[in-house]
Order: C-alpha cells, then structure tokens, then sequence
C-alpha cells in the first residue's frame, strides 16, 4: 500500500504535466519554457543543468520531446511509476483534445474563426520557441568552436535534407572531441 506523501507525489507531478499539456501549443518545442518554470523553478524537482541536460536526451532519443521529458521528471521525482503519472499527464489533454476534433474536423476546417485563431497561435508558438531558445542558451558554454557548431548545425538542418539525428549525432561527437581536447591542454599546463 502507498503511503500518502508518495500518492500527492504521484498526483503533483500528473496534475504538473497535465496543465502543461493542456495549456501549451506548438508540441515540444514551445513546452520547453512551461517545463523549465514548472520543474525548476516552482517546483525545484532537477535543476538548470539538469533542464539542458533532459532536453538533449529526449531531443536525441525517440519520441515526442514532452513526453520523454515528462517521463524522466517523473522517474527522478518518483521512480517509474512517477514517470508513468507525469507521462500520462502530459499525453492526456491532447488525446482527448483530438478525439473531439475529429469528431468536428471537416467543419473546423471550413471555420473562419477557427482558421484566424490557429494563425494567431502558429505566431504564438514561434515566440515560445525564441523563448525556450533564450533560456536555455544561458545554461550553454558560448566559445568559438560551440558557436560554430550551432551556426553549422542550423546550417545543415534547414538547408541540407540530412536527417537532424545524424547531425545532433554528429555534435555530440564533436563536443566530446573538443571538451577532452580541452580538458587535455588544461591538464598539461597545469602540469
């Protein structure tokens, strides 16, 4: 039997990532920023370098961003059945959500109103975006080799059809290539 202080865990993390399921547009990307707020700072559940540190992994594993994010908040919060709480809070309002659009979608897609509101939040979600961007770009070391990298990592993943899995890959190579190339120099000064 659970004890009451591991069932309000369960609860606080289903009802953390439910909110943020339900109240962010724009998939992953632009929940970044809710997640950053809700599990860093309201919460203190992992910290800052965590954040950096949960984005790259659920960017570079399979699955949808907020759900692999959910799911290791939930499993360091709670162990597994804390990932399975946050997990389902996150997917749950999106999956009712287009279970009642498809009942409606041929008549949303003739909508004006509807048609303006999505315009509206297609704006919305770009700045989301910049946002999620900004605060997690204070938590990166800015050198000339880490500004080079993401200048040619955009680079290829807008104007080259290599797949962006190849090219985070290839960035996490180059990055412990350069921090033991690094840690090395400095090593052999010191010495």
């Amino acid at each position: 039997m659970k004890n009451a202080s591991s069932t309000n865990k369960y609860w606080e993390l289903f009802s953390t990532f439910f909110k943020i399921g339900a109240f962010t547009f724009g998939g992953g990307y632009a929940m970044i920023p809710l997640i950053q707020r809700e599990t860093v700072e309201n919460h203190e559940w992992i910290s800052e370098e965590d954040m950096m540190n949960m984005v790259a992994i659920a960017e570079s594993t399979p699955g949808v961003l907020a759900v692999n994010s959910a799911t290791f908040v939930g499993c360091r919060v709670a162990g597994f059945w804390g990932a399975v709480c946050a997990t389902f809070g996150v997917v749950l309002p999106s999956f009712v959500l287009i279970c009642i659009l498809s009942l409606f979608y041929l008549s949303f897609l003739q909508n004006k109103w509807v048609a303006a509101a999505f315009s509206g939040i297609r704006c919305a979600v770009v700045l989301l975006m910049a946002n999620a961007v900004v605060k997690l770009s204070k938590q990166v070391e800015f050198s000339f080799i880490y500004i080079l990298l993401a200048v040619l990592a955009f680079v290829l993943a807008v104007f080259t059809n290599i797949d962006t899995i190849l090219i985070l890959i290839a960035a996490g190579v180059i990055g412990v290539f350069y921090a033991t190339w690094k840690k090395n120099s400095t090593d052999r000064k010191e010495a």
